[in-house]
């Protein structure tokens, strides 16, 4: 699996995040260099997780999808004399 990256506004927004986390609820600061670093580590360690979860998601989105239209499609079917 290729591993998982950010552009550079993408990183920016996230660091800002993890920054703004640590000062509101830590009441701590965090330079940008040890938040990006943050960052990539977990992207790195629990990145997969949250992939495969998203993942998860659309396939169950996808299948019910797929059953709605089935279910249209079923009922598009005409009453024959042998299929009632």
């Amino acid at each position: 699996m290729k591993p998982i990256s950010f552009s550079r506004e993408e990183t920016k927004a996230i660091v800002g995040e993890i920054q703004d986390y640590f000062r509101e609820e830590l009441d701590q600061s965090i330079g940008a260099m040890p938040a990006e670093m943050l960052m990539q580590f977990f992207a790195d360690k629990m990145g997969a997780y949250f992939y495969n979860r998203g993942l998860h998601d659309a396939q169950a989105l996808v299948r019910k999808k797929i059953d709605d239209v089935s279910d249209e499609i079923f009922a598009l079917e005409r009453v024959t004399k042998h299929h009632r």
